[in-house]
């Protein structure tokens, strides 16, 4: 039997459970980076976390094991470089999940329960679309506000703080590889699951960008596909200050802005 003496010779169990709770802190924290910035290399969190990058990969092991991230190879623009990509780090369904979508299950249902009281077919899927023309109608007010206080060249930055305000982490970068024009990304949607089956969602999203920012925009990839980032193109004109944001109106059709099938997995 081991004496009080041998009892000392490890470190306290509360030393031992304040080392988990602060490797488990530091490990959302990594997390959470990925989930505000998108796909990103060692490199990336451990400058923004101010870490080691062996500190960093030690985390990222874990959180690959529990199936919260998954490495990829990142996305190149334009020419590529000599040597190997660097490996991107990207939030996986199970990691988003861990966010803030408790009530997608409640969301789908109630979708599904609007298509088939219209009479389900076309005319069920309409009825859907009208929903969420009008659920982003009611966000649009705000967003529409922070748009019309910003110069025009910062247009779609007030956009994206706005988004992230609703939780959608976003940012506004110039576009790589393109002459003109921005890229709005939105690193987290907490209505993705839900998007996946009813596209309309996303549709109607885009659709409202482009009035709000008053210009034809391009959807270029969403959560809901399985891409890492929801990215909209935003094209830019040398020339000519952009138009005024428009008043949001649901139209029957409207071509004022795409979205392709393309998908951008970083």
């Amino acid at each position: 039997m081991k004496n009080g003496a041998d009892w000392q010779a490890g470190p306290p169990q509360e030393e031992l459970a304040a080392g988990l709770r602060a490797d488990l802190s530091t490990r959302d924290r990594v997390a959470r980076s990925i989930l505000d910035h998108g796909p990103s290399t060692v490199a990336d969190l451990a400058g923004r976390l101010g870490l080691t990058q062996a500190a960093v990969r030690r985390h990222l092991d874990a959180l690959v094991a529990d199936d919260v991230v998954q490495p990829r190879e990142q996305r190149v623009y334009g020419a590529r470089g000599r040597g190997r990509p660097a490996k991107v780090f990207a939030l996986t369904d199970c990691g988003r999940d861990a966010f803030d979508q408790s009530y997608d299950k409640l969301a789908a249902e109630a979708l599904r329960w609007i298509a088939r009281s219209a009479g389900g077919g076309a005319a069920g899927q309409a009825a859907v679309a009208a929903f969420a023309r009008d659920r982003i109608e009611s966000l649009a007010q705000a967003y529409r506000a922070a748009i019309e206080a910003a110069a025009p060249e910062e247009r779609t930055m007030a956009l994206a703080r706005a988004l992230s305000a609703d939780g959608y982490a976003a940012t506004a970068r110039s576009a790589p590889g393109r002459s003109q024009g921005e890229q709005l990304c939105q690193h987290h949607c907490p209505v993705a699951h839900v998007a996946e089956q009813y596209p309309q969602l996303c549709e109607a999203e885009t659709e409202v960008f482009s009035r709000l920012l008053g210009t034809h925009v391009q959807r270029l990839a969403t959560i809901a596909h399985g891409d890492g980032v929801c990215t909209t193109f935003i094209p830019g004109d040398p020339g000519q200050a952009p138009a005024p944001p428009q008043q949001y109106a649901p139209k029957q059709q409207d071509h004022s802005s795409e979205s392709t099938a393309g998908r951008n997995p970083a």
